[in-house]
């Protein structure tokens, strides 16, 4: 590996060098680039038009249909959060010279299904095989939803008196590909039924489901704000909506859960690397952040429940700045973290065991 870490650029690299050079200025961008939110705004006429842009994200020790399905969500997720359901997707596959034609068949027809489920068109794109070319990153999408002007959320909505949710759990992510890649390392540890069991983790990383049923619950009126706890995790997550709404978020220790299976998911590989996982650190996709009115929370807890979201309130933002955690010793900050902690762990195994199950 290189001297920089593996994923997103860090806020400095990106108010540096991206922000200031934008190219053309136009007036009808109402949410643009931005560290921290998950998609762009352009207004056209009465219409908000809901873009999130994203690589193609193909890994075949999934499988081909859970690469598939992994591959639409993480788009899709993106778009949802907005509070707008995706609608239409371009797609740009740059395959290598090894993808097999039955290969490419079998991922995209899991990926036309899984489009086909959530009501996405898929309207134009580009399909080619490249020298050069390796999984994961096959290209790159756009993913664009259409509402009403001005009718979405955005992570700097956030006001002070919202209170803060979490779905799932946090580190969905980091157990559900880790339980897929490597279950040769839970059934060492639990048996094979577990394994088995925990490769479940996998599916719930999307936040379609969540985001849009709070959306239904009412777009501003319920929800103020929502953030998909992807690279970093739930602490990553929190920060980039206290950053972008400027406020600060007090989250308190008594009030966090985490599911039981990935629990046990990320303890077997604590054991088996000798690495410490941070939960509320690791990359989560799949766990929901949003803020809702305080008045309508049960609103917006039984619009989760209905659609099988496990959901708990965990904090409050408040005025200032920052993420604050209280317990029985007192209240302390909470850094945004560094280093997403299943990165080192993800590539310690895959030494260990040559490329994974």
């Amino acid at each position: 590996m290189g001297p920089y870490r593996i994923g997103k650029v860090d806020k400095k690299v990106f108010e540096e060098i991206i922000f200031p050079h934008l190219g053309a200025v136009a007036g009808e961008v109402a949410v643009g680039p931005s560290y921290g939110v998950d998609f762009a705004v352009v207004d056209v006429g009465d219409k908000s038009l809901i873009f999130e842009v994203d690589p193609v994200f193909v890994v075949p020790q999934y499988g081909w249909e859970r690469s598939g399905w992994f591959a639409v969500h993480i788009l899709a997720s993106d778009v949802a959060v907005s509070g707008v359901p995706p609608r239409y997707l371009f797609i740009d596959l740059n395959l290598p010279l090894s993808m097999r034609d039955e290969e490419l068949k079998t991922l995209w027809m899991a990926i036309h299904r899984e489009c086909e489920k959530l009501g996405i068109a898929i309207v134009g794109g580009h399909t080619g095989r490249y020298g050069g070319v390796d999984y994961p990153m096959l290209g790159g999408a756009v993913m664009m939803g259409v509402t009403g002007r001005g009718n979405y959320v955005t992570p700097a909505d956030a006001r002070p008196g919202d209170l803060v949710l979490m779905t799932k759990g946090p580190a969905v992510e980091a157990a559900g590909i880790l339980s897929v890649m490597f279950p040769s390392v839970l059934e060492a540890e639990y048996g094979s039924g577990f394994a088995r069991e925990a490769q479940g983790i996998f599916w719930l990383q999307t936040v379609v489901p969540d985001a849009l049923a709070l959306a239904g619950a009412g777009l501003k009126t319920v929800v103020t704000a929502m953030h998909d706890a992807t690279e970093y995790g739930v602490w990553g997550a929190l920060h980039d909506v206290s950053e972008s709404s400027r406020v600060g978020i007090r989250v308190y220790r008594d009030r966090l859960f985490i599911r039981g299976d990935v629990a046990k998911v990320l303890k077997a590989f604590e054991k088996y690397t000798g690495m410490e996982i941070d939960p509320f650190a690791a990359i989560s996709e799949g766990t929901l952040i949003a803020t809702v009115k305080r008045s309508r929370v049960s609103e917006a807890l039984e619009a989760l429940r209905r659609a099988g979201v496990e959901a708990a309130v965990i904090g409050e933002v408040v005025e200032g700045s920052g993420v604050e955690l209280v317990d029985a010793s007192g209240v302390s900050r909470v850094d945004r973290p560094l280093q997403d902690p299943f990165w080192p762990v993800f590539f310690e195994v895959m030494e260990k065991l040559g490329g994974g199950r």
